[in-house]
């Protein structure tokens, strides 16, 4: 059986990306079940700055058609607290409200921010006290952490690694794009240029074609702008690929 595309954009609730990408008039509360009609997954933004009460965390999952997707951003203090010290505690808070999505959930990613440096066993207390039923991402944004050390303790554990594209400094040619490096049961992207090109977009689609055809999910997230381009580059992407996954597949079933 073919992998599941699960993309979409960082954040939903942005009024200004009406009418390019939401119908003009839209209240608040609608813009999720708008965002959801049209994209099957979504990277939470806010979820990052504060840990969400259980009341919003069931108004987003019942907002939402039981075939979508949510990838929570852990919430910056506590990730840290679980990175740095016993994970145990901070761990299980985290976990008490994000268990709330459900089946909705799709995985929940740790941001490690650049400032922190490779610390393996650090790393190997998170991984031990992390739950093997929620889908774990980690996004390492220090090179250090970039080795195979991390990699072979990711597989160990499960959990995949985040692939991000970030855009090229200013005034410098565009460098080589990311190394894929697959993890954890599923592949997951973050595509943060402020735009891409049909090309760049059909590259993206070619390389991540052999994974959905193997039968792994794939998460893409574009990101979030002032007008709603990243919508827009999320539904041309799952055309491409919809298109690609049309033709004649000996694809193992999906694991």
């Amino acid at each position: 059986m073919r992998g599941r595309l699960w993309v979409g954009t960082s954040g939903f609730a942005y009024p200004a990306w009406a009418p390019r990408f939401y119908p003009a008039g839209l209240r608040a509360d609608e813009l999720l079940p708008a965002y959801a009609a049209r994209l099957p997954a979504v990277e939470l933004n806010n979820t990052f700055y504060a840990t969400p009460a259980p009341a919003r965390v069931a108004a987003w999952a019942t907002a939402v058609p039981a075939d979508f997707r949510f990838s929570v951003k852990a919430q910056r203090g506590g990730s840290m607290l679980a990175l740095s010290r016993d994970p145990q505690e901070p761990v299980a808070r985290l976990l008490a409200a994000y268990r709330g999505f459900g089946p909705r959930l799709g995985t929940v990613l740790f941001r490690v921010p650049a400032p922190v440096r490779l610390d393996g066993a650090a790393l190997e207390r998170l991984l031990a006290a992390w739950p093997r039923d929620v889908p774990l991402t980690i996004e390492f944004q220090d090179e250090s952490w970039h080795v195979d050390e991390v990699y072979e303790r990711l597989r160990h554990a499960g959990a995949a690694l985040c692939i991000t594209e970030l855009p090229p400094p200013d005034g410098e040619p565009d460098p080589d794009p990311p190394t894929i490096r697959l993890t954890g049961p599923f592949l997951y992207l973050r595509l943060r240029r402020e735009d891409y090109t049909p090309e760049q977009l059909a590259a993206w689609a070619d390389r991540v074609e052999p994974f959905l055809a193997d039968g792994r999910d794939v998460f893409v997230f574009f990101r979030h702008d002032p007008v709603g381009r990243g919508g827009e580059l999320a539904l041309a992407f799952r055309a491409l690929t919809s298109r690609r996954g049309a033709r004649p597949s000996s694809a193992p079933g999906r694991p």
